[in-house]
């Protein structure tokens, strides 16, 4: 059985020398093994919940699904664990016919962690190969104010956060008449995971390219979330924290608009500027 949270009894100390026991939440961290039409594809270590979102997106960053017509099924039922029941840390998805199944020299047989989602020669060549969704044609523009509003509107949703303090969030706002809509957050111990996870929800649920969305996530900007972004066709990746100098050069290269330190009254735009209004001009 996984969980997303689990309860644990922890000492805490102070300098003061109070020592007292009580009751922690800690976020959830199991290995999911993703399986395409049975066969292994790679393992990595997540919070459990929106499984199948997770797989769905981190097989759509890849370059490996274009849509959701692309899936023919997906489920757990490839997880027996020995003792005969059901294994929630096996996901099977089945390509549909005709879909070019993944080259076994990609598979990874080993774990990456929850941190980082190493991203490999697939994700690098997937970002400029063709069919990759023209960011340049997508000129939504956004006032400062309106992008300054989306890390207090995530953070509002962050409930696992809430409890354990111990994961990242991704949410996805979608452009309506008055603004922008927080349409999917969710939250893991991986950033990356929770990108795919939003980015899974947004491929069955949505469809692709993501024009006039904003990807906020609550931590830094590293060069994978770009990579993720772009393949969905997201033009804004704004983060609270900084960006890596590979994001920001890939964020340049694919026409996306980077922002970073979005935290209180003042954010930085790293690419993209023009798709950035001041509020006086907005």
């Amino acid at each position: 059985m996984v969980r997303v949270t689990q309860r644990r009894r922890v000492t805490r100390l102070t300098a003061g020398g109070d020592v007292r026991e009580r009751a922690d939440v800690l976020a959830g961290e199991e290995p999911l093994e993703v399986r395409v039409n049975g066969r292994a594809l790679s393992v990595t270590m997540r919070t459990p919940g929106d499984d199948f979102d997770l797989v769905v997106g981190f097989l759509h960053g890849e370059g490996m699904l274009a849509g959701w017509a692309d899936v023919a099924q997906i489920d757990y039922r490839s997880g027996i664990g020995a003792d005969g029941l059901r294994d929630y840390n096996v996901v099977d998805l089945t390509l549909a016919d005709g879909v070019t199944p993944p080259d076994p020299s990609l598979e990874r047989h080993v774990y990456t962690s929850s941190s980082c989602g190493v991203c490999g020669t697939a994700s690098i060549d997937a970002v400029r190969r063709e069919g990759v969704h023209d960011l340049g044609v997508d000129a939504t523009t956004y006032p400062v104010a309106q992008l300054l509003s989306l890390p207090d509107r995530l953070r509002e949703r962050q409930l696992v956060f809430d409890r354990t303090g111990g994961v990242h969030a991704a949410g996805l706002f979608l452009p309506t008449d008055g603004g922008l809509d927080l349409a999917c957050v969710r939250e893991d111990v991986g950033r990356h995971n929770a990108v795919d996870k939003v980015v899974g929800w947004a491929l069955r649920e949505h469809g692709m390219p993501l024009r006039g969305a904003v990807l906020q996530v609550s931590g830094r900007a590293s060069f994978e979330l770009v990579q993720k972004a772009a393949m969905a066709g997201v033009p804004v990746l704004s983060a609270v924290s900084a960006p890596s100098s590979l994001a920001a050069r890939l964020a340049e290269e694919v026409g996306m608009t980077l922002v970073g330190f979005n935290r209180g009254s003042s954010l930085n735009v790293y690419t993209g500027r023009y798709r950035v209004v001041p509020d006086g001009e907005a």
